[in-house]
């Protein structure tokens, strides 16, 4: 009751008038009850080395005159690619899978440096028979350190320039 004359007062001396309240029930109303389950977003080393590399593809692009040279690293293999990203078209690759290199290296636990080594060296020859001196280094979002550097400098030493 109380609720109603301070509404009756507040409209009358302010000449707005004021929505009315009602009383409240005798039965209690029944609640909703609201869950709210927040979900923490964990990321992954492969979901962080995906970022990683979605930002770098934004800077670098493979042309005709200078191809990208993009390396992935799994735990078993290692691929090297050389791609003309205009044409969407693979120019060279070498990997442990290919046959002609997986006779020569041996490992078993997964690519060693000396393997990376041996495979910056076939990427590199392989490119200079196709005429391709000049790349853009794609690292795949992996850290440049390890197999990837070893790779990287092999080419560089074997004659490609980047």
């Amino acid at each position: 009751m109380l609720a109603h004359a301070f509404a009756a007062g507040v409209s009358g001396s302010l000449g707005v008038p004021l929505p009315a309240i009602s009383a409240p029930s005798p039965l209690p109303a029944r609640r909703a009850s609201l869950v709210v389950v927040a979900k923490a977003q964990v990321s992954t080393p492969q979901a962080d080395r995906i970022a990683r590399h979605v930002r770098l593809r934004k800077k670098v692009s493979g042309t005709t005159e200078r191809p990208r040279l993009s390396i992935f690293r799994s735990n078993k293999h290692l691929y090297a690619q050389v791609i003309d990203d205009t044409k969407s078209c693979t120019l060279v690759s070498a990997s442990t899978m290919h046959k002609s290199l997986s006779n020569d290296l041996e490992y078993s636990a997964g690519p060693t440096i000396e393997v990376a080594q041996k495979i910056g060296e076939v990427i590199a020859k392989s490119c200079l028979e196709k005429g391709i001196t000049k790349v853009v280094f794609d690292r795949g979002g992996f850290l440049y350190h390890g197999r990837i550097k070893a790779l990287a400098d092999a080419a560089r030493e074997n004659g490609l320039d980047f």
